[in-house]
């Protein structure tokens, strides 16, 4: 369960067609095209943009130049306490993969990142339920801290519920069952990977969606385990090997890393 996050608030913005199109991108691993289509002149396109550059980084390990590139930007066009939260939130989230990852070690820059997100976006803001997710994946994989972890993907998944933000809950939903895995909670454990992988698959996040399998598969027993990861294993492939990570947990046992 280590190694998924989220970069963005959502799926679509109604029926925008740039934002569609962005969407669509998106969900199939397109992440550099999709920025590509965004003018990042101002703060909402930049912060867009850098989101998912930075989540493209979290899923192939590639692009970091790119990124950074793509934050500075969006630093620099933020005008509110709201848009510096969420470059700042950005931030945390690039230092929180390049961490655990294996790129290099920033996890002190991760902390004090998403610490200042957290003076600048207030609780109920659209952005604090992202913030709080990020803040329980440190928690959890970085500070060892499962019970943080766990007050903090409880709060994201509130406000992900009060927002009316299906992605972010596949997310949470995801995350809180990865810490009942690991203390045995095997049917709190199948609720909360099947809620995240019947999110995922009625939004279409395809390259969310080779994750969630495998998790649930974590949780299950033979023969439909084995099932999961086939199906799990099939849409990996056809995404060319991305998430990079998800290799280890397609072959059991995939545990609770």
């Amino acid at each position: 369960m280590a190694h998924t996050a989220m970069s963005g608030s959502g799926t679509n913005a109604g029926d925008d067609p740039l934002q569609t199109a962005v969407w669509r991108l998106r969900s199939r691993a397109c992440w550099v095209d999709a920025a590509a289509l965004l003018q990042p002149g101002t703060a909402g396109p930049a912060l867009q943009r850098a989101s998912l550059l930075v989540e493209r980084c979290l899923y192939t390990e590639q692009g970091w130049a790119e990124a950074e590139d793509a934050l500075r930007t969006a630093e620099a066009v933020a005008q509110s306490d709201d848009e510096r939260g969420a470059a700042a939130c950005e931030r945390g989230q690039l230092a929180y993969a390049a961490t655990l990852l294996g790129v290099r070690d920033r996890a002190d820059e991760a902390r004090a990142a998403l610490g200042r997100a957290a003076a600048l976006i207030a609780p109920g803001a659209p952005g604090r339920a992202l913030l709080d997710f990020r803040r329980g994946l440190l928690a959890e994989n970085l500070a060892q801290s499962p019970q943080a972890a766990r007050a903090a993907y409880r709060r994201a998944h509130a406000g992900a519920v009060a927002q009316g933000d299906p992605l972010l809950l596949s997310f949470t939903w995801r995350h809180l069952a990865g810490l009942a895995l690991r203390e045995g909670e095997l049917a709190e454990a199948r609720h909360g990977f099947g809620e995240s992988l019947r999110i995922r698959e009625e939004l279409g996040y395809l390259v969310g969606t080779a994750p969630a399998l495998a998790s649930l598969a974590d949780a299950e027993t033979e023969p439909e385990a084995t099932r999961l990861r086939a199906e799990a294993g099939r849409l990996f492939r056809l995404l060319g090997g991305v998430p990079t990570w998800l290799a280890r947990q397609l072959t059991p046992p995939a545990a609770t890393a």
